[in-house]
């Protein structure tokens, strides 16, 4: 068996090589920051945080908007944009797909600790519970029931 070499390999040969997925990936993070700086440059009025370049494939760039009004605005600039892209791209991308996704921009926000959330949101002070149990006695029976329920969840 032959040994193996144990000359170290230089890193920075992999970032600029032209083939390989360090390079496909280099090349259209590249592509999309040129896309993106062009729909800045022809729709300066849109607001950074209103769209996104999603992804391109094939010969489409996709742009998504959280707003109908948005993606409308980025309609009547469509024929511009294009030929822009294609001069810039030198006909790589000569379509644009645009999508609303009002959700693709929302962040999600976790609670830190369950435990301290769910104590306080389903607890309530003595003296709001004792302020439900007498607005609870003059009730209707339906009402009533869910009053003193919601009397039980005070601090203890």
């Amino acid at each position: 068996m032959a040994r193996k070499s144990k000359k170290p390999v230089d890193m920075s040969s992999l970032l600029n090589s032209s083939s390989g997925t360090l390079a496909h990936i280099q090349e259209k993070t590249n592509s999309l920051a040129i896309l993106a700086d062009i729909v800045r440059q022809i729709c300066p009025d849109l607001p950074d945080d209103s769209w996104k370049i999603a992804n391109f494939e094939r010969n489409t760039l996709i742009i998504e908007v959280k707003s109908p009004v948005w993606g409308q605005r980025l309609q009547f600039e469509r024929n511009k944009i294009c030929q822009q892209l294609i001069d810039v791209t030198q006909g790589k991308f000569d379509r644009i797909d645009i999508k609303v996704n009002p959700f693709t921009h929302k962040q999600i926000i976790k609670p830190s600790s369950s435990k301290v959330t769910a104590k306080n949101s389903y607890s309530i002070s003595k003296s709001t519970a004792s302020h439900l149990k007498d607005i609870a006695q003059h009730a209707p029976k339906g009402l009533r029931e869910k009053l003193l329920k919601l009397a039980s969840h005070a601090k203890k």
